[in-house]
Order: C-alpha cells, then sequence, then structure tokens
C-alpha cells in the first residue's frame, strides 16, 4: 500500500482495523443485539441496532445505541492514531460501522429536537468522509 502525504498538510486518512466477524454474523442474519452482546466494541452491531430501533420508532433507543457506537468507534479510531480530527474514508469498509453511528446519532438528535449535537454530528461525518455523508443522506 502507497503512502501518500497530504501536501495541504492534513492528518492522513485513518483506516481502522478489519474486524470481519461481526460484519459476518450481521450480513448472515444474527440479530445485531447477539453481535453486539458477543462484539461490544463494534461501532457496526452498535449502528445497526441504532436504524432497527429508529425504524420502529423507538428514537430514544436508538439514539443510545448510536451514542455508544460512535464512543466505541472514538476509542478505536483513537488506537488507530487518529488525532482528533482528519478523513475516515467510507470507502474503507471497517470505517463504516463508525460513520453509520455518527450518521445515526445526528438523525437521533434531531428527531429529539437536540440540534445543536444534530449539526455537530453532521458536521462531523461531512468533515470525516463526505462520501459517508452522501451515502447515508
Amino acid at each position: 500500500m502507497a503512502i501518500h502525504k497530504d501536501l495541504l498538510g492534513g492528518p492522513p486518512p485513518t483506516h481502522l482495523p478489519d474486524d470481519p466477524e461481526p460484519r459476518e454474523l450481521l450480513a448472515n442474519g444474527t440479530a445485531p443485539a447477539d453481535v453486539a452482546a458477543k462484539y461490544p466494541t463494534s461501532s457496526l452491531a452498535w449502528a445497526q441496532l441504532a436504524d432497527d430501533a429508529f425504524e420502529n420508532g423507538r428514537v430514544v433507543e436508538s439514539y443510545a445505541y448510536a451514542r455508544t457506537g460512535y464512543h466505541r468507534g472514538l476509542d478505536s479510531l483513537r488506537r488507530s492514531g487518529w488525532k482528533g480530527h482528519g478523513p475516515v474514508p467510507w470507502e474503507h469498509e471497517p470505517n463504516r460501522g463508525f460513520l453509520r453511528a455518527l450518521h445515526a446519532l445526528a438523525r437521533a438528535a434531531q428527531a429529539i429536537g437536540e440540534e445543536e449535537e444534530y449539526e455537530r454530528c453532521s458536521g462531523f461525518l461531512r468533515d470525516s468522509s463526505p462520501a459517508a455523508a452522501d451515502t447515508l443522506g
């Protein structure tokens, strides 16, 4: 893998390590709660729980699940060298759990009228990955 230096001096993209087991379990129909219980550090499992809760009108639960996935993702990002800003590319599949949780947190915050949190999370998502913001809506 070639390492490219950002000529504008920005931080390099952060690529979370692959953790295929939770992704595979979810893809094979394992209940997200079971995946989160087995892999509590998986932002993807928490993001799926947040999405399912939101789709079923359980907005406060969605917010809680999304916040858990978001914080688990921040922990992973920091362990991967992230310094609090810089790209977290959607194109790198292991980043998607964090990005989905961040999106879910923004969505749930907006739904409960927490506008400041919605704006912060939406901006953070767009700054981290414009592709994620466009893909997730």
